[in-house]
């Protein structure tokens, strides 16, 4: 045998994940993350858009507060179906041939919204809405979390989720400038047809998750797809071990065995109090200052700069992920977010109503970004999709409930006990944060 000479360098077999994981953030990186960071906004955009609407509804078709609620709650149907298929397709057919897939589903129900006549026409159309919204977010987090390298990963999705403060600060200004128009409503659905057409550049521009195509054997294409971001880092390629492809097919049951029976069970006591307690805020925001008094313009203005305070919330959470860990951070904004939420209640005059929303709005967001961030990486990769997707459904369950419940909580206390009830929410939220597993800095599970 000839031995190699003692200055010959032998050169390392890395997986292509580790690979990734060994990479500094670059533009390939940048495209990804800004590529799916305008999907994430269409979809922020399209759930902000709901809320304005529906108050400028209310005035002129004089909608009941029960017929808010169903057309608010029949969109949550819609995402909590939606997450959990969408998951699990993620995980057979690909990320990005789903995410590009909820992006047109989405974007045509919502043009279509703009010809409703009716509220039973906006209803089910709205469940359409629903099913590409649900099934679209938790594929772009497990997309951009299998691209991120491991030491930044939480900040990534973090920065990923932060997009939603984009979209929903583009809703509250089509709410301020087009809805209060005559026919603005309609425009402002036909606005929301851009996601219809983004699908298209997704499809054709991002690029598919390496684990998922060498799970599926489809390892010339995984390599390829893993000398894009060495070339972009220059970085030389370095050979990988062969992976056998997968044999089993992914499904829910699976994320109740032994060994993730506790962290699907924490993970979705968080996503279903997150869900209750944001949802039940933010889609009634409007509707509630209008119900204070205030005019539907006056009203829009509040929620606009309300709805600024996400990019500080994010910011910090950012920054945080990666300094505190994933846990910590979650659980602090989550804290902070049930505070925030019993002062808004019972807040009386503007600059209370204004402080108090902007500190809701900031935590609130902030702790989205930490639960995206958590979600996909406690699973392994032919299980990402899924634990992502279904804890996301479970927690559609809230945001269906939270909307019906609202007028029923006002009724019987005001303003003051619903936001009471979503400071309870979010403290539930936060005891199941403390559950989760914490991985800052660890590579994403292979098996």
């Amino acid at each position: 045998m000839v031995r190699p000479a003692a200055d010959t360098p032998v050169q390392q077999s890395l997986t292509r994940a580790q690979r990734l994981d060994r990479l500094p953030f670059t533009r390939a990186h940048r495209k990804l993350l800004g590529g799916s960071g305008v999907g994430w906004a269409l979809d922020a955009m399209d759930v902000g858009l709901i809320s304005f609407i529906i108050a400028a509804l209310g005035q002129e078709w004089g909608l009941t507060d029960g017929e808010k609620s169903w057309i608010l709650s029949v969109g949550f149907v819609g995402m909590a179906i939606g997450a959990s298929v969408g998951g699990l397709l993620a995980d057979r057919i690909g990320r990005r041939q789903v995410f590009a897939l909820t992006l047109l589903i989405y974007g045509i129900a919502t043009g279509a919204s703009a010809l409703a006549t009716g509220v039973g026409a906006l209803i089910v159309l709205r469940f359409l809405v629903g099913l590409g919204l649900g099934a679209e977010l938790p594929v772009a987090s497990t997309l951009v979390s299998e691209y991120a390298p491991k030491r930044i990963r939480g900040r990534v999705v973090v920065i990923l989720e932060a997009f939603w403060a984009v979209g929903w600060i583009a809703a509250a200004l089509i709410g301020y400038f087009v809805v209060p128009g005559e026919n603005g409503w309609r425009w402002a659905f036909v606005i929301g047809m851009v996601p219809a057409v983004y699908a298209i550049y997704v499809r054709m521009r991002l690029p598919e998750s390496v684990r998922f195509l060498e799970r599926k054997g489809r390892v010339a294409e995984a390599e390829a797809a893993v000398r894009v971001y060495e070339d972009a880092a220059g970085q030389p390629p370095v050979p990988s071990p062969a992976v056998a492809p997968e044999t089993a097919t992914p499904h829910w049951r699976e994320l109740w065995t032994s060994r993730f029976r506790r962290r699907t069970a924490a993970l979705w006591v968080v996503w279903f109090g997150v869900n209750f307690a944001y949802y039940g805020a933010f889609s009634w925001l409007p509707s509630l200052l209008v119900d204070q008094g205030f005019s539907l313009v006056r009203s829009f203005e509040y929620t606009l700069i309300i709805t600024l305070a996400q990019l500080p919330g994010y910011a910090l959470a950012a920054w945080l992920i990666e300094k505190w860990g994933r846990r910590s951070t979650l659980a602090s904004f989550l804290a902070a977010s049930a505070l925030a939420a019993v002062l808004f209640g019972q807040a009386t005059t503007v600059p209370a109503i204004i402080a108090a929303g902007m500190a809701l709005s900031a935590f609130n967001l902030g702790a989205w970004g930490a639960l995206y961030a958590v979600s996909p990486e406690i699973y392994p990769t032919a299980l990402r999709g899924t634990g992502s997707g279904s804890a996301a459904a479970f927690g559609r369950l809230a945001s269906i409930a939270a909307p019906l419940t609202v007028p029923l909580l006002l009724a019987a206390g005001g303003s003051g006990l619903a936001f009471a009830t979503f400071g309870v929410a979010f403290v539930v939220a936060m005891v199941g944060s403390l559950f989760l597993p914490e991985l800052r800095g660890a590579a994403l599970e292979e098996e």
